[in-house]
């Protein structure tokens, strides 16, 4: 191969991957790293790889073993952050480079990208099957349950006080029923979306300005943009929906004397979402919506994008399967991570085509 493929190679790797001399300095990168590190190659050209690179692993003796048997070395999740970005669990690829004594190449693969992946493709099919199923049901039962309500309501009519109890308590729940069905109907006719070129913190400002006047008039929202981020493609009503979801549910886990929820965005170069026929989408564009809150049960964590499934009391775990639903629409993903006190779910989306750039 000549240079020039070698060049072209390089920077197609779709993996961050960093050229180290003997002195573990950063001789060249790729733009996956360059999008992973937040900085331009030429800027940390020279440096010290573990002056711009955090791993929460001691490493030292494994890689001076590693380059004196000039055999590679693989580290498993660990957590990589770089200073400008939250820690990563990834996984670490370090090899000698042929012809270059000392010299090793660093590969970065971030975890939660497949991770996140296969939880959207399974999200998505399990939405299906779960839609399918209650619409069929939804028509059919919504008929009897208003014959109950009608019923109950009747009764009430000629039963002592001690008695409306149990049928008001019939109402209340056909009721609830009812709600639910309804809501699956929604989750099921929702139309694709209307795809345009959208500004995201218009979609955020609308969902804070509405929070604020309503169910989270008792939190405070606080705005972390970068005004440089461009257009996303989307439909920006079923994006307001979503941040509105968002908003409401962390509101929602906050105590009633309130909390604290931060909506920020930014833009991640090297998230890209890759399909299972081998095709690719970038996926630069992120909104975080980060609460102070109590955090998600242990138990729900790792389901909690998926149908009827919900931390809440008397809630239909349909929301959180919407959201889901609307991001995969728009070609995007969401994810989540959340431990006492600080919940992020985490939004990407594609740009908008250059030619949209333009607002619509």
């Amino acid at each position: 191969m000549n240079a020039e493929t070698d060049l072209m190679l390089w920077s197609s790797l779709p993996v961050p991957a960093i050229l180290l001399d003997a002195d573990e300095r950063i001789a060249d990168m790729n733009s996956a790293a360059e999008g992973f590190m937040n900085n331009s190659s030429k800027w940390l050209m020279g440096q010290p790889i573990w002056d711009r690179l955090a791993v929460d692993a001691p490493l030292e003796e494994s890689l001076a073993r590693a380059r004196a048997n000039g055999t590679p070395l693989f580290v498993n999740d660990v957590d990589v952050g770089t200073g400008r970005r939250a820690p990563l669990v990834c996984n670490l690829q370090m090899a000698p480079v042929q012809g270059r004594p000392g010299w090793t190449i660093l590969l970065i693969s971030p975890r939660e990208l497949a991770g996140r992946m296969t939880q959207s493709h399974s999200v998505k099919s399990a939405a299906k099957s779960a839609i399918g199923m209650a619409e069929m049901l939804a028509h059919e039962i919504k008929n009897p349950l208003a014959g109950i309500t009608g019923a109950a309501q009747l009764l009430s009519m000629s039963l002592s006080k001690d008695d409306l109890e149990l049928t008001d308590l019939i109402v209340q729940e056909t009721r609830r029923i009812v709600k639910l069905l309804e809501q699956v109907e929604q989750f099921g006719n929702l139309s694709p979306p209307e795809r345009r070129a959208v500004n995201v913190h218009d979609v955020l400002d609308r969902a804070r300005r509405s929070a604020l006047l309503g169910f989270g008039a008792h939190m405070k929202i606080v705005e972390d943009y970068d005004p440089s981020l461009p257009m996303a493609h989307g439909d920006p009503d079923q994006l307001l929906q979503v941040v509105l979801n968002l908003l409401k549910n962390a509101s929602e886990a906050a105590a009633t004397r309130g909390g604290t929820i931060r909506l920020h965005s930014f833009y991640e170069h090297s998230f890209r979402l890759r399909r299972a026929d081998g095709s690719g989408q970038s996926l630069p564009l992120q909104i975080e919506i980060i609460d102070n809150g109590p955090g998600l049960p242990d138990h729900i964590k790792s389901e909690i994008f998926e149908p009827f499934v919900s931390g809440k009391e008397n809630g239909t775990g349909l929301g959180l399967a919407l959201v889901s639903k609307i991001v995969s629409d728009h070609d995007g993903w969401i994810s989540v991570e959340s431990v006492p006190g600080r919940t992020v779910f985490r939004i990407s989306l594609p740009m908008a085509p250059r030619e949209k750039q333009e607002i619509d």
